[in-house]
C-alpha cells in the first residue's frame, strides 16, 4: 500500500533568501545576450562606410583608410587606455567607499543609518555629468602639502566625480546582500560568543562578496561606457582625441563615421566579454531559495 504525506506545514521554516537587492544586472542582460556576431556586423558597417560616401566628398576610401591607420596607435595607447584608467580608479575609490557607506546603511546606529541613507539618496538619483560639473570646479588645479605644490589633474578630477555616484550605486549592492545573510547565522554566532564585528567581518561579509560581484561587474561596463562625459570637461581621452584628429585632418565630414564609430568598436569589444561573464558568474553564484 501507499501512503502519501501532506508535506506543507504551517511552521516557521528559515530559508536563504534570494538576494534582496535592487536588480543590478539590466546592462549586462542587454549586452550580453546580443549575439557574438554583433560586433563584426557593426566593424563591417564601418568598414564599408568610406567606400559608400566616396562619391559624397572629396576624400577617397582609400585616404580615409590612411588617415584612420595614422591616428589608431594614438587613440588607442592614449585614448581609450584613459578610458580604462578613469573606469579602474573610479571602481578602485567607488567600490572602497561604497563598502563602508552600505556598512552604514544596516548599523544599529540609528543616526549612522540615517546619514548613509542621505548620501546614497542623494548621490544615486544626481546626474552624473552635473556632478563631475560641481567637482572639476570646485577642487583645485593643485594641492600644498609641506609646502610643497602637487598638481591635481583633470582626469583625477573626473575620477573623483564618477565615484561619487559608483560609491552609492555600489552601497546598496552591499545593503542587499548583507540582508540577504539568514538571520539565523546571525543568532547562531551571537550564541557563539561572536562580536557584532567579528559576525560582520568573518562570517557575513564573506558570504557576501561573490553575490556583490555579478553586479559590481555590471556597473565596472557602466562605468567604463560612461568614461566618455568627461570630454565636456576637456580631459583627454578617446572621444576628445578623435575630436583633435578630425580638427587635424579639416573637419570633412567624412571621418565622423569612421572616427567615432571606431570608439563604439572598441568600447563594445571591451565590454561585451566583461557582460557575458556578469551573468556566467550570476548564475554561478545564484542564491537556492
Amino acid at each position: 500500500m501507499t501512503r502519501s504525506f501532506n508535506t506543507s506545514t504551517d511552521l516557521p521554516v528559515t530559508l536563504e533568501p534570494r538576494y534582496q537587492g535592487p536588480d543590478e544586472l539590466g546592462f549586462s542582460r542587454w549586452l550580453g545576450r546580443m549575439p557574438v556576431w554583433v560586433l563584426p556586423l557593426i566593424a563591417a558597417v564601418f568598414l564599408i562606410w568610406p567606400t559608400v560616401v566616396e562619391a559624397q566628398t572629396v576624400y577617397s576610401a582609400q585616404k580615409i583608410m590612411d588617415i584612420m591607420a595614422k591616428w589608431l596607435p594614438l587613440l588607442i595607447t592614449q585614448g581609450f587606455l584613459m578610458n580604462v584608467i578613469i573606469s579602474f580608479f573610479t571602481m578602485l575609490f567607488g567600490t572602497i567607499a561604497g563598502l563602508f557607506l552600505g556598512l552604514g546603511r544596516v548599523s544599529d546606529n540609528s543616526g549612522i543609518r540615517g546619514f548613509s541613507w542621505l548620501v546614497v539618496q542623494l548621490f544615486r538619483n544626481s546626474p552624473w555629468l552635473v556632478l563631475l560639473f560641481i567637482v572639476m570646479l570646485t577642487l583645485p588645479f593643485e594641492i600644498r602639502i609641506a609646502g610643497t605644490y602637487i598638481a591635481v589633474p583633470d582626469w583625477m578630477k573626473a575620477v573623483f566625480g564618477l565615484s561619487l555616484p559608483i560609491m552609492a550605486n555600489l552601497a546598496e549592492i552591499v545593503r542587499g546582500a548583507i540582508q540577504s545573510v539568514p538571520s539565523a547565522q546571525w543568532e547562531a554566532a551571537e550564541s557563539l560568543a561572536f562580536s557584532k564585528r567579528q559576525i560582520m567581518w568573518q562570517i557575513i561579509l564573506p558570504q557576501c562578496f561573490k553575490r556583490m560581484i555579478p553586479p559590481w561587474m555590471n556597473w565596472y561596463a557602466i562605468m567604463t561606457m560612461a568614461t566618455p562625459l568627461v570630454s565636456l570637461l576637456g580631459v583627454t581621452e578617446l572621444v576628445t582625441l578623435s575630436r583633435q584628429a578630425m580638427e587635424a585632418e579639416g573637419n570633412n565630414p567624412s571621418l565622423l563615421m569612421p572616427f567615432f564609430g571606431f570608439a563604439l568598436i572598441i568600447f563594445f569589444a571591451y565590454c561585451y566579454p566583461i557582460a557575458r561573464l556578469t551573468l556566467r558568474l550570476e548564475k554561478k553564484y545564484a542564491v537556492k531559495g
